[in-house]
């Protein structure tokens, strides 16, 4: 056999072997009348689940899913309806279910249909949004939200930001950039100092570990008795740091604590910060939008005087899981963190009109998630999210007011925002058990769910009002359970 006759052969053997390849890959591209099959399940479905969300329950104890995802996954597809029960019955119903009214625990999101249509519009298309030049539309669609929440927050023009997967990567990518602002160096960073408190939220104190600053010095600063930061304090632990020849650098404070939904001084507190060029750093995951509500714009507007902040549309302006942003006064510190060359970019930086996420954030790649923002507030207008983070503010006070009223019950505090925390004070019983065990029943009942915390070892239940589907009427039904558990966990108790 001569080359060329040996070359054909060994082409045509490849060519039949790809095309065998392709055969089988083709599965990976179903046909219109499987596409129909599969959305129509699934609308079906979904469908369903919004039907029932307003009877169902916000937390189910059962456990069954736990074996779910031990079955290896098969060589050959599965029937889609198969599928799709086990996802309904294994993943749906166990747990807590975070669309749901009745969620009152932690800081809960939303989950806005139109955020879900979105969400579906930009995997379908796959547009990636990481760069102007692959797609001017999404980026532009993107730096649109930035601007406007740039202005919302009262930042200058000079401010920039970023759309991160959630308020962890935003809070790290603000750290970063305070970093490399501050010039904190392997050389002098033992000698750096950042300030905190023990309400700041933890995903901080990773962001500190990832930025490599764990190896810098952090103050955990006094709190009053509102569980704020002290600014009389904080300046007179910053002297004495530069008496002792230390670098203040960074304070992390917070506008709507997971704990309380407390907000810090932040006036009082930029002003300390300007004074000693300290970068101030607000994690406003939560409060933030409550910039949006009229009755609340006075007490956050003073997070124009800080130098990075962070918020979560996911929690504020009810989206689903997986938005968080950050926003810096000086935009050029973001852009000097997260430069970036790469010879195979450089048809992108030739046409580059608008600044893209890829220059100020860590990623990358990056799916088009501005979209699940962007098409909601364009689809229902800004009147809405102001007034259901007003009616959120109202029902909080109005279980505030409410709950103090029932024998025996204490609170902490009036809410700032949306979180109340409050614990019953029984005759001859330990409170802090007595307050679990009420937890524990609320949790067996599921209708409504609530979450708990302990501060100075004191165990408080919280409610915590996010969700849009959070009504007053939801709030009644957790009064009246909360009545109701009371007497049953007192006459538990009293039988043993």
């Amino acid at each position: 056999m001569n080359i060329i006759a040996l070359y054909l052969s060994i082409m045509n053997a490849l060519i039949k072997k790809i095309k065998n390849l392709e055969e089988a890959a083709l599965h990976l591209e179903p046909g219109l009348e499987t596409r129909k099959s599969w959305h129509n399940q699934v609308s079906e479905i979904t469908e369903n689940f919004l039907q029932k969300l307003e009877n169902g329950k916000a937390y189910n104890q059962d456990s069954s899913s736990i074996n779910l995802l031990k079955q290896p996954f098969p060589e050959e597809g599965t029937l889609s309806s198969k599928i799709f029960d086990d996802i309904v019955n294994h993943v749906d119903k166990p747990g807590i279910n975070p669309a749901s009214g009745g969620h009152l625990g932690y800081i809960p999101g939303g989950g806005l249909y139109a955020s879900a249509l979105a969400d579906y519009w930009a995997d379908i298309t796959n547009r990636y949004a990481g760069v102007f030049f692959a797609d001017p539309g999404a980026v532009k669609i993107e730096n649109e939200l930035i601007r406007w929440m740039i202005n919302l927050v009262g930042y200058p023009e000079t401010a920039w930001g970023n759309l991160a997967s959630g308020g962890s990567i935003a809070n790290l990518t603000a750290i970063v950039a305070a970093r490399e602002a501050k010039e904190i160096t392997p050389e002098n960073i033992r000698k750096a100092v950042i300030y905190v408190s023990k309400q700041t939220h933890h995903s901080v104190e990773k962001a500190f570990r990832i930025a490599g600053l764990q190896y810098a010095i952090t103050r955990t600063l006094p709190l009053d008795d509102n569980l704020k930061i002290d600014p009389v304090r904080f300046e007179e632990i910053i002297k004495d740091d530069k008496k002792k020849g230390l670098t203040p650098f960074l304070l992390v404070s917070s506008a709507g604590t997971t704990d309380a939904g407390i907000i810090d001084p932040l006036d009082s507190l930029s002003d300390v910060c300007t004074q000693f060029a300290i970068w101030h750093h607000v994690d406003a995951a939560y409060g933030g939008f409550f910039l949006l509500a009229k009755s609340l714009s006075s007490s956050l507007k003073a997070i124009s005087k800080s130098d990075s902040v962070v918020l979560d549309p996911h929690k504020g302006l009810f989206l689903p899981y997986g938005l968080g942003v950050v926003l810096v006064k000086s935009g050029r510190h973001l852009k000097n963190a997260f430069r970036y060359e790469a010879s195979y970019m450089q048809d992108a930086a030739e046409v580059e009109t608008e600044i893209s996420p890829a220059e100020v954030s860590p990623e990358l790649t990056k799916h088009f998630r501005g979209l699940r923002m962007w098409l909601p507030l364009r689809l229902h207008g800004l009147k809405p999210f102001r007034s259901a983070l007003e009616e959120k503010h109202r029902l909080s006070i109005y279980f505030y007011e409410k709950i103090r009223k029932i024998s025996r019950f204490v609170v902490f505090g009036k809410p700032e925002l949306s979180v109340v925390m409050f614990r019953y004070i029984p005759d001859n019983h330990d409170p802090n058990a007595f307050n679990q065990f009420l937890a524990n029943e609320m949790h067996r009942d599921g209708r409504i769910f609530i979450s708990t915390t302990t501060i100075n070892d004191v165990y408080w239940l919280r409610v915590a009002v996010l969700v849009f589907r959070t009504h007053l009427k939801t709030i009644d039904l957790t009064l009246q359970l909360l009545a109701e558990k009371v007497i049953l966990v007192e006459n538990k108790i009293f039988r043993h």
